[in-house]
């Protein structure tokens, strides 16, 4: 057997702690490494699976994510974690648990979440529920589709106006609004594909393959109903703006501080 030299960036052996429920190993450490928290995809999960992963992450971070749950699990959830805290997002299915003395950290960071229907939500709030946990304000605008594209411009005005530092756009059928918004704003712009639609193409292939084919730059494509991805690629760019706005700020200050000190 070959022995390779272990890279030393990532944890020794020792140092993982190993569930006691060999089916379930959460990865504890996600956050820290990247800036962007596991979450427990609950579909096609047991109660207790989701139940020991939302033990470990409550145990080691003081907060558990859960998506693509059902109403009956999160009571159930809730249910046998008395004293945790829970915070649902029903339209996206979702639920935020957290010990009592756990706090979100705002970071400054700015997302903007569109959708082109009302049925486009779900997803887009999914989007929503992981962006919000990583500590951004998320604005939203609903129904403003390319069939009634006069709805778009006063809200995505006063989006920008706001200075969102990237902008999540949910659209099925034709799947066009994405690069539409690409075409009119200066910030970052992520599709986000639904499964809303008729008949071929009607499960999201078409606004996925339309939103890849965009000839406006600045647009990147997540999957179909990947609200999770869409919400955490738009947070990891907006947190880290965030970060380099208050760095440049810090900066000003501290040369207004030094300027001051050799004036007097």
């Amino acid at each position: 057997m070959t022995h390779h030299a272990v890279d030393q960036q990532f944890p020794a052996p020792s140092e993982i702690a190993l569930l006691p429920e060999p089916q379930v190993r959460p990865d504890l450490t996600r956050e820290a490494r990247r800036g962007i928290p596991e979450v427990i995809f609950a579909e096609g999960k047991t109660t207790a699976q989701v139940l020991t992963a939302a033990r470990q992450f409550l145990a080691n971070t003081g907060c558990a994510l859960i998506s693509r749950s059902s109403p009956e699990l999160m009571d159930a959830i809730i249910a046998e974690l008395p004293g945790v805290q829970a915070l649902r997002y029903t339209l996206a299915n979702a639920l935020r648990l957290t010990q009592p003395d756990h706090r979100i950290r705002s970071t400054g960071g700015h997302l903007g979440i569109i959708t082109a229907g009302t049925s486009d939500i779900r997803a887009a709030d999914e989007a929503r529920f992981i962006a919000e946990a990583m500590g951004c304000l998320v604005d939203c605008i609903f129904d403003v589709g390319v069939a009634g594209v006069h709805r778009l411009f006063d809200p995505l005005r006063d989006l920008v106006a706001a200075n969102v530092d990237a902008i999540v756009v949910a659209a099925g059928m034709d799947g066009a609004l994405p690069s539409l918004v690409a075409g009119l704003v200066p910030v970052p712009v992520i599709g986000l594909p639904t499964a809303t639609g008729y008949g071929m193409g009607g499960q999201g292939q078409a606004a996925l393959l339309a939103m890849l084919q965009s000839c406006a730059p600045g647009l990147v494509v997540v999957n179909i109903d990947n609200g999770i991805g869409a919400g955490a690629f738009g947070a990891l760019i907006a947190n880290r703006i965030a970060e380099s706005r208050h760095s440049t700020l810090s900066s000003v200050a501290s040369q207004d501080v030094s300027q001051g000190d050799v004036a007097h």
